[in-house]
């Protein structure tokens, strides 16, 4: 019987090896490869139809030494503890190795919003803050959207907080719309972010990026922006990939001369979801969901879920691939890592590529704090200054060690946390 995959097992894994790496102390090591504190607790909710249905949720908290903890809330069917105990420890590194003053934390709700009415999915986030609203807030844990929730959650989200405290308090989550204390350029970020990344890894490796061929998994909102950036810099997305909540499977939509990413989102849901017959119709070919890997491109942009890239497909991508850069949060196993290092693949690791978004939040949340909020044009310059900076930082380590680019962007982020808790005396 195959072993169910564990995401925090991962995250755990990659944690340990890197901090023999760093000789990490044991006391530290052992208060770093679990969180500082986790919430489990039940929303009680009521239906439509009158009946009460009781949902499952979670806040963990993994480390706050750097500053409050910052992560996203999930609403999805299958999510675990153990899942958002992953998310949050690669959110601790993704705000170190981004060098912004926040720790890591992630939410979740077990959940499937396709199935919820908008009534049932407002009083779901108002039941997930009275549950944790002593342990968040501006200068504790501030949430921020993930998987299948959006500015609309966060508003409800925010209003439950304020109404219980009494106040008003924006810097409590980020991802609100622009009206309510948002930052713009938000909805771009984390796929700009990731773009950004490839770019500087083009410049690096003196590939093209004008010309260059992409294949992207997911088409939510961090695949959409990924290509519209990628394509505007010149490059040409071949294939994105989405989940069909009707036939609960994935396909791949290929056009070779480049996808239109506006036409594509002409017939797409909110959830990400496009319209086969309509894709076909304008000239898609649409294909098996996990046929984007094995593309004949030179960038690959897993920007879906977890756990997409293992040893059992890793074998399926095309000796043309030059970069892959992880939009998703822990798209690739250990297993895989070694085949992509073996054959000399240019990794950007997701806590690194995909932070565009939690930088985003960071400006957001001071923005929202000092009730002072900038243009869009400085939120993307400053964006782009802070992600190619962290690039870079980790690019120069792993070329003048050897390191793994992964490898090389944990060592920065573990250490930048680990000398956190020494000076404050944790360890």
């Amino acid at each position: 019987m195959t072993k169910q995959f564990n995401a925090f097992e991962m995250a755990q894994r990659q944690f340990d090896a890197v901090a023999e790496k760093l000789q990490l102390d044991e006391s530290s090591r052992e208060l770093l490869r679990w969180p500082l504190r986790e919430y489990h607790f039940l929303i009680p909710v009521r239906m439509d139809d009158g009946s009460v249905q009781v949902f499952h949720g979670y806040r963990v908290q993994h480390n706050d030494a750097r500053g409050p903890a910052k992560g996203g809330i999930r609403f999805h069917p299958q999510e675990t503890v153990d899942t958002v105990r992953a998310l949050a420890m690669w959110m601790t590194w993704k705000c170190a190795v981004v060098d912004i003053p926040l720790g890591g934390g992630k939410g979740g709700v077990i959940c499937d919003p396709h199935n919820l009415s908008a009534r049932e999915q407002e009083q779901l986030c108002r039941g997930w803050v009275r549950q944790v609203v002593r342990n968040v807030g501006p200068v504790q844990d501030v949430p921020a959207p993930d998987v299948m929730t959006n500015p609309q959650h966060m508003v409800w989200m925010l209003d439950e907080f304020e109404r219980i405290r009494g106040g008003h308090f924006p810097g409590f989550i980020t991802g609100k719309p622009v009206e309510v204390g948002g930052s713009l350029g938000r909805t771009e970020a984390t796929g700009y972010g990731v773009v950004y990344t490839v770019r500087e890894a083009c410049r690096r490796l003196d590939v093209p990026i004008e010309g260059a061929r992409a294949a992207i998994q997911g088409f939510g909102n961090v695949a959409q922006y990924a290509a519209k950036k990628l394509i505007e810099l010149g490059g040409r997305v071949v294939a994105v990939s989405c989940w069909d909540n009707d036939d609960h499977c994935a396909y791949t939509f290929r056009k070779a001369d480049g996808i239109d990413v506006d036409e594509l989102l002409s017939f797409t849901d909110r959830f990400g979801t496009i319209d086969r017959e309509r894709a076909r119709q304008v000239g898609y070919e649409v294909l098996d969901g996990d046929a984007w890997i094995e593309q004949e491109v030179e960038i690959l942009i897993p920007a879906a879920l977890e756990n997409q890239v293992t040893a059992e497909n890793v074998g399926r991508i095309a000796p043309t691939v030059r970069i892959l850069a992880e939009g998703a949060n822990g798209p690739t196993t250990p297993e895989a890592d070694a085949v992509l290092a073996e054959r000399g693949i240019f990794v950007i690791p997701d806590f690194l590529c995909n932070a565009g978004g939690v930088t985003c939040s960071y400006f957001e949340q001071v923005q929202s704090n000092q009730n002072f909020f900038w243009p869009k044009e400085e939120v993307l310059e400053r964006l782009d200054e802070k992600m190619t900076a962290a690039f870079h930082a980790v690019a120069d380590l792993a070329s003048e060690t050897g390191e793994y680019m992964r490898d090389a962007a944990y060592m920065i982020a573990i250490q930048r946390v680990a000398t956190a808790c020494r000076l404050r005396g944790w360890v």
